[in-house]
């Protein structure tokens, strides 16, 4: 069932903006069968990236290791494999794209040394952690020479703490995890039962979707030109499978609501997908304006970025590239 799909690069293009949901016809869908063999070949672009795979699985390994050494990880591997009756054992997929395991062992994607922790919290530790936030709070406002006992800034510490854990809030969800053999839920929260064997072979996208995220140098915000908002479009050609509508947005929400870098966030997305449903390829286009480039710096509030990661079909075919690019510009019925 697994389709091999590298992973592609960052480049710019123009995304038109507004919300919709788009399907239509690959003209790469004649040429794609369900069987990921069909799209193999030995050209030296193919050995390039089965090379490349090679040293990514080698880390992969690495990153699994690591993320066993913070805790939780092999025994939510253990009781994953019981579930799906007795004893399959845990292989992270890494066969369809390049790159870091997504999600880990724990269904985090990604995670960083303390999100464990923190999606592990009880009710005491969340109030600890949210005071621990409001005290380094109330030290930055002496630091900058505001008195955080004035009238204005007496609720400012507890008020931010809590507005920075929401705003940070894809730390605590969870990505769906695949074993050997099964596809099994170790978390929920971001996909669900959402997943669909579906006989479509065509091109699904899902334009302009709203996010916003904070820079992770100066924890300001990226967001959009007009609106207020980081544009998201992914698209996706299944493989058997498609992914509910609406996850594709909450798979897109769920990495922006980290400290992240655009590039970064837009190559999870393409990875959390292609590892969700395994599909014949993916791309995704972000189009962000950066508050660190706006407020402070260069100070140019008109600059935007735009990056891209292409998977797959979308990476080796460039007809196929080109008419995603072409649907999410395209202009809609005013």
């Amino acid at each position: 069932m697994a389709n091999p799909t590298p992973i592609g690069s960052s480049s710019s293009h123009h995304v038109a903006p507004s919300a919709s949901t788009v399907h239509r016809p690959s003209p790469l869908s004649a040429q794609l069968s369900s069987s990921p063999s069909s799209v193999m070949s030995s050209s030296p672009q193919e050995q390039e990236e089965a090379a490349e795979l090679e040293r990514y699985r080698q880390q992969a390994l690495i990153d699994q290791m690591h993320q066993t050494h913070l805790g939780g990880s092999s025994s939510s591997a253990a009781a994953a494999a019981a579930a799906v009756g007795g004893g399959a054992s845990f292989e992270p997929f890494v066969g369809s794209r390049v790159g870091s395991p997504i999600p880990d062992t724990n269904g985090l994607g990604w995670p960083g040394k303390g999100t464990l922790a923190r999606i592990n919290s009880t009710p005491a530790e969340i109030l600890a952690r949210e005071q621990k936030l409001a005290d380094a709070v109330r030290t930055l406002l002496e630091c900058i020479g505001e008195d955080p006992d004035r009238e204005g800034l007496k609720k400012t510490p507890e008020r931010y703490a809590k507005a920075l854990l929401w705003m940070t809030k894809g730390y605590a969800e969870r990505l769906p995890v695949w074993l050997t053999g099964a596809h099994v839920h170790l978390g929920t929260d971001v996909i669900g039962n959402a997943i669909f064997a579906e006989d479509h072979e065509e091109m699904v996208i899902v334009r302009d979707i709203d996010v916003y995220s904070l820079c992770e140098h100066h924890m300001v915000p990226f967001v959009g030109k007009t609106p207020s908002f980081a544009q998201v479009s992914i698209g996706y050609i299944p493989n058997k499978f498609v992914l509910g509508l609406s996850k594709l947005a909450r798979i897109a929400e769920t990495f922006s609501r980290r400290l992240q870098v655009q590039e970064r966030m837009t190559k999870q997305i393409a990875m959390a997908i292609d590892e969700a449903i395994r599909p014949m390829g993916v791309a995704v286009v972000i189009e962000a304006t950066h508050q660190c480039m706006t407020m402070r710096g260069v100070q140019k509030p008109g600059a935007a970025t735009i990056t891209s990661a292409m998977l797959g079909a979308f990476r080796r075919s460039d007809k196929t590239r080109a008419e995603f690019l072409s649907l999410i510009r395209s202009q809609r019925a005013t």
